[in-house]
């Protein structure tokens, strides 16, 4: 029987055009892809194939010239800056390769961020970023200011930050790209424990062994889908 689940993510014939001066180039070109709901995905692919740019649309950063997305059966290009705003502060999570965290304030104050956007009461904010700190094993560092963190506990903040909404999905951009491979893989296993919790993830990575802890990998090529690979999980 065919599978009934309702695909988080649908993605049809997407085209993006960029006018850099005179010259228009294609980042994308007919890409189309579905990512279901508790899915652990990879974007790989060499620079210039339209990693970025295919997550900038998924995390409604952009919008694409032609083709569809829809996010939960919900047709993004009809929606305006307020309703996009909205999705990425309740829907998706995001973690970057550079942490984005705010130098002066705690990594309690910077994981309680999304809920300050969203105007959630300030009791039920902490309490739901002190469980998110808890759930990336840094619930003793609460208090402590992002120079006082390792990269590793940096990341491990921002990865709290982007769980603390109970988002759809989290988008992870090179989330191991400053670390060094050790480190790297205890974020990895970190990701993992989300996986396992029920999260979506999409995780661009340019590094075979990142790719390896996801269950699919989606490999891009001139801005179109090259192979699209499901791993068997030992």
């Amino acid at each position: 029987m065919k599978n009934m689940i309702e695909a988080l993510i649908e993605i049809e014939k997407i085209h993006k055009i960029y006018q850099v001066g005179t010259e228009k180039v294609h980042a994308l070109r007919g890409l189309s892809l579905k990512i279901e709901p508790n899915e652990y995905v990879s974007i790989m692919g060499p620079s210039g194939s339209g990693k970025s740019t295919l997550m900038n649309i998924l995390g409604c950063l952009d919008t694409p010239t032609e083709g569809t997305y829809r996010f939960k059966s919900r047709e993004i290009a009809g929606l305006d800056d307020n309703q996009l705003a909205d999705i990425r502060n309740r829907e998706i999570g995001f973690v970057f390769q550079t942490f984005n965290l705010l130098p002066r304030a705690t990594a309690l104050h910077n994981v309680e961020l999304p809920l300050i956007y969203n105007g959630t009461p300030s009791r039920e904010r902490r309490l739901s970023a002190r469980a998110a700190l808890e759930a990336v094993g840094l619930a003793d560092r609460a208090h402590h200011r992002p120079n006082e963190l390792s990269g590793g506990q940096r990341q491990r903040v921002a990865i709290a930050r982007a769980l603390v909404n109970h988002p759809s999905v989290i988008l992870a951009d090179e989330p191991t790209g400053n670390l060094d491979s050790a480190t790297g893989e205890e974020i990895m296993q970190v990701f993992e424990q989300i996986h396992q919790a029920g999260n979506t993830i999409i995780l661009v990575t340019h590094e075979e062994y990142i790719a390896q802890h996801t269950q699919r990998s989606i490999r891009l090529l001139d801005g179109q889908v090259a192979a699209d690979e499901v791993r068997q999980k030992s």
